[in-house]
């Protein structure tokens, strides 16, 4: 499909709201200014959470386009040394790549945010998120005006200056944080509900202001909120786990309006993931066992589910995550392969159909892209 340089800059904008954001940028006035606009994916970059319980466990797979080529545990072989442990969130932000290694236990401080070139996949700078006495536990990284947003589990969010690669100051939000998103100005970051960093605010979004760095509000939600994803209107999609334990509490999905930081509706669903690209949504619907998992289109409009979005009967083992290419409009999917050793992502046009897959480390998740630039 091909897109004016309008359409590049609306998704240019609307990624640096959400997940990814095209091309180099710089400030003109306070507005994000695309310098480039890219041409074609040239490859895809994989996060592999890994085994649960191992030591350096996390890995990124790289798959060049062009050659058909994959290379596991490319950050190692790049760097010469391990991802880290417990990887939970790759995004890219500008020429660089943003990796957070939540680690394995508070003492042990080995939790940090690995910075990528994203063109050779090398080590810009690796920022600890830890203090004399403990780690932070950093868990999910947005964007905005030049500064990377890190929520914790901790509670804090962390600001880092994408220039400097410094952390420029952190603030106490709420409990133990999650997911995350970037729209009109204000971060929206979920309290969530994990054995390791207990807390009563375990069901609600705080609001931050993004241009004073201070807390807002929170938004009541249902319990145990964890994934956030935006639309281009402002309206914010937040899935609930609600809880394992007596007294059980159902899951959900969340419609917030982020022009009114109010709770807009809820949805009856169980779902695993969620991706949104322009008007294109999809769902991960948790099956009931022995039922697998489905990916479901979602009409971002009423939030309603609809068909399958696989249409060639492709067979998905363990469907784990899914991430849209905002450049073509593809659609790539995480199969955790029965949560083996080797995971598998699956690229299928935005009409449903395979494309190819490859080969991945162990419980692949967030995808990055890397492209060639006009």
């Amino acid at each position: 499909m091909n897109k004016t340089i309008t359409n590049f800059i609306k998704i240019g904008l609307a990624l640096l709201v959400g997940m990814t954001f095209f091309g180099a940028c710089t400030k003109d006035r306070g507005i994000m200014v695309l310098e480039r606009l890219p041409k074609e994916t040239i490859g895809v970059y994989t996060l592999g959470e890994g085994a649960f319980g191992a030591a350096n466990n996390s890995t990124i797979t790289y798959y060049d386009i062009t050659t058909s080529t994959t290379t596991k545990d490319f950050f190692k072989k790049q760097n010469g040394i391990d991802l880290g442990t417990n990887a939970n969130d790759l995004k890219q932000y500008g020429s660089k790549m943003y990796c957070v290694v939540t680690g394995t236990t508070v003492a042990a401080k080995d939790s940090y945010v690995e910075v990528i070139n994203i063109s050779t996949g090398k080590s810009v700078k690796r920022i600890p998120f830890y203090n004399a006495s403990k780690g932070f536990f950093p868990r999910h990284v947005g964007f905005y005006k030049g500064k990377a947003y890190v929520s914790s589990y901790d509670g804090f969010i962390s600001k880092i200056d994408t220039a400097t690669l410094n952390i420029e100051a952190r603030i106490a939000v709420g409990g133990a944080l999650d997911g995350l998103a970037v729209v009109n100005n204000k971060l929206y970051v979920a309290n969530s509900l994990t054995p390791s960093f207990p807390s009563t605010n375990n069901a609600s979004i705080s609001v931050v202001d993004l241009n004073s760095f201070t807390k807002l509000k929170e938004i009541a939600v249902n319990t145990n909120p964890t994934t956030l994803a935006t639309t281009t209107s402002g309206e914010i999609y937040t899935i609930t786990n609600g809880t394992y334990t007596p007294p059980f509490i159902a899951p959900s999905l969340e419609r917030i309006n982020a022009n009114t930081d109010t709770k807009t509706q809820t949805y009856n669903y169980s779902l695993g993931g969620i991706a949104i690209n322009g008007a294109q949504g999809l769902v991960i619907v948790f099956g009931n066992y022995p039922s697998p998992n489905s990916l479901k289109m979602l009409n971002i409009s009423t939030g309603a589910t609809g068909a399958d979005f696989i249409t060639d009967n492709t067979a998905i083992a363990s469907l784990y995550a899914v991430t849209i290419n905002p450049l073509n409009e593809d659609v790539f999917v995480a199969d955790a392969n029965n949560y083996g050793p080797e995971g598998k992502v699956i690229a299928f046009s935005s009409t449903g159909k395979k494309k190819f897959e490859f080969f991945t480390g162990a419980i692949p998740q967030t995808v990055v892209f890397n492209y060639s630039y006009k």
